[in-house]
């Protein structure tokens, strides 16, 4: 096979903040980048990897770092075939872990109708996510596909899956983690303010916790609502709740992402002012009911500012 050209990134990141270089290890896994080594990463050369790589490299430098790009064609060491079998072999676990699932959703039968919508439209986001950054088609994939058109039509032959409600049924109990910030006390104003009105919270260990069928867990590992690529979890109940037609919910979320993520995507100027608020309340009280109860006055006034 002809050789093709790649993307190479190289970075230096400094040790503090000491978020910051998990920040990079996940972005540079969320665009699908191949590890050769220690601190050097490879894309197909494309104009959609070039703008990546570009994010991130201008993202590391802004935090002190160094990162260098280059675009490469493959002398020695790996064959182009070589690196098209490593991005193949990068993506075989992540898509039999979700085919793993997608067994498991099909042979579940004790799901309401709801709560099988939300399990298959969160599997059906993941695999969206993992095509996406499947540059050569992995093996696997082809099952998923497969996979994905059985739950599908077992989806099309329960009642109630015209699409999301806009509403839940009210009163499910909804689940995250102890010690609530941004994100999760602005998504459980979301909530209780559009979505379910009699909504009851439930803050737990992380580690510990067991799911139950009855509880819808957001912004937490495998929950029914959390981070998705570069949406956190406000932004990801937005979307699947179609809310984003409201411009002032649309406005909070940019800022919420912002703080969130700390991308400075949007560069609102009411940004550092909810921070502040934000570190306040939670410097104030270690309750997250509480957190949550007075989380909601702030997040009701800052949307009344934008309607």
């Amino acid at each position: 096979m002809e050789n093709r050209n790649w993307l190479l990134l190289l970075h230096q990141i400094p040790p503090k903040p000491g978020y910051f270089r998990a920040k990079v290890l996940r972005r540079l896994a969320q665009v699908g980048a191949l590890p050769v080594k220690n601190s050097a990463y490879l894309l197909p050369d494309t104009e959609d990897a070039l703008e990546d790589f570009a994010w991130i490299c201008q993202e590391i430098g802004k935090e002190g770092g160094t990162a260098w790009l280059y675009r490469a064609e493959v002398l020695a060491g790996m064959s182009s075939d070589e690196i098209e079998s490593a991005f193949r072999e990068l993506h075989r676990t992540g898509y039999e872990s979700l085919i793993q699932q997608g067994r498991a959703l099909l042979q579940e039968a004790e799901l309401t109708p709801d709560e099988h919508l939300a399990a298959s439209r969160r599997l059906s986001r993941r695999n969206e996510e993992l095509r996406r950054i499947d540059f050569f088609e992995c093996p696997q994939r082809r099952e998923m596909e497969q996979l994905m058109n059985e739950i599908e039509k077992q989806s099309h032959g329960r009642e109630g899956h015209a699409g999301r409600p806009e509403r839940v049924q009210p009163g499910r109990i909804w689940v995250t983690r102890k010690g609530v910030r941004v994100d999760r006390i602005a998504s459980a104003w979301l909530i209780r303010r559009f979505i379910d009105a009699e909504s009851v919270f439930r803050f737990v260990e992380g580690g510990t916790y067991s799911h139950q069928p009855q509880e819808i867990r957001f912004d937490m590992f495998e929950g029914e609502f959390t981070h998705q690529g570069e949406s956190c979890t406000f932004e990801v109940l937005i979307s699947d709740y179609n809310l984003r037609g409201d411009g002032a919910l649309v406005a909070v979320s940019e800022i919420v992402h912002d703080i969130d993520l700390k991308d400075g995507r949007y560069q609102r100027a009411e940004t550092t002012g909810l921070a502040r608020l934000i570190d306040g309340l939670c410097s104030q009280t270690l309750i997250d009911e509480l957190r949550v109860d007075r989380g909601a006055l702030i997040f009701d006034s800052l949307y009344r500012g934008f309607c």
